[in-house]
């Protein structure tokens, strides 16, 4: 008899809050799968301890069954939903997602997580959520963690290559959705549309999508004067710091995404020669 290689996600779970510690990699259900655009899927998947403990801008890997492919796929969670169910969203760029993309309701994939630091998000304030691409689903999450808090106000700027797929999830959650496409311009041009209506004292940028995209949001912040988080993207490896493949300069030196990140203070970061030129999505 071949022994039992995987643990189930609720006996994973049991030992882990018996040790008062995160769960190791284990076996969740596939609760749902659906496209969202060409090659931009929605997936949930059921697994008790992601839904309570997933902060905005954390992230999970998931594992290909095939043992041949060793390295795991991070994703960003961008929404909690009802029954235990955590939401993620990607698109197929290559034979890992693409394999997540064919699994079905009833189906099981390993995953480890929630990985990384998150958004902070503790200071009642103005939040413009400002996010390109597949950058967007870290940006739903905090929505959904900012909404209905006393004193807070969300605004999301979103840019997309062409179709908005991630308006209709996002627009319930904040107070105000703006989104464009290349075709009228990128996300610097909804701050510039936005700028008069904001508040230098209590207005927080969060942002995550392309480097070329952030570093041009970075750039805006730090002229008008606004505090912003990047939640950056990176090739990894592990996941969780050990084979150091996704590190990013900063002026506290060559830090983990993965570990240190992946949110981090846009002041903090050490941008390129080129962070002044718009090269948005």
């Amino acid at each position: 008899m071949k022994p039992n290689l995987f643990i189930s996600t609720s006996r994973v779970e049991d030992q882990a809050r018996q040790a008062g510690r995160m769960p190791g990699r284990r076996t969740a259900q596939v609760t749902g799968m659906e496209p969202l655009d060409r090659q931009v899927w929605r997936m949930t998947i059921s697994d008790p301890y992601l839904a309570a403990h997933a902060p905005a801008g954390a992230f999970i890997n998931l594992y290909s069954a095939d043992r041949m492919t060793m390295m795991p796929r991070p994703f960003g969670i961008s929404r909690v939903l009802e029954g235990e169910q955590i939401e993620i969203i990607f698109a197929v760029v290559g034979q890992g997602t693409y394999e997540f993309s064919r699994l079905q309701p009833g189906m099981a994939v390993d995953l480890l997580g929630p990985l990384g630091h998150g958004f902070d998000l503790e200071k009642p304030a103005d939040y413009l959520l400002v996010g390109g691409g597949l950058g967007v689903p870290p940006l739903i999450r905090a929505a959904q963690c900012l909404q209905g808090r006393s004193g807070v106000c969300t605004t999301a700027l979103l840019g997309y290559r062409d179709h908005r797929f991630a308006d209709a999830i996002m627009g319930p959650l904040t107070d105000r959705l703006e989104s464009i496409d290349n075709a009228s311009g990128d996300v610097i041009t909804l701050l510039d549309r936005v700028r008069g209506d904001i508040d230098p004292g209590r207005t927080i940028i969060l942002t995550c999508g392309p480097l070329p995209m952030m570093r041009a949001v970075a750039a805006w912040a730090r002229k008008t004067g606004l505090p912003a988080q990047c939640c950056m993207e990176s090739r990894m490896g592990c996941g969780y710091g050990t084979c150091v493949a996704c590190v990013v300069d900063t002026v506290d030196g060559r830090l983990k995404v993965c570990k240190d990140g992946p949110v981090f203070a846009a002041d903090r970061l050490i941008w390129d020669a080129g962070e002044d030129k718009k090269e948005t999505r």
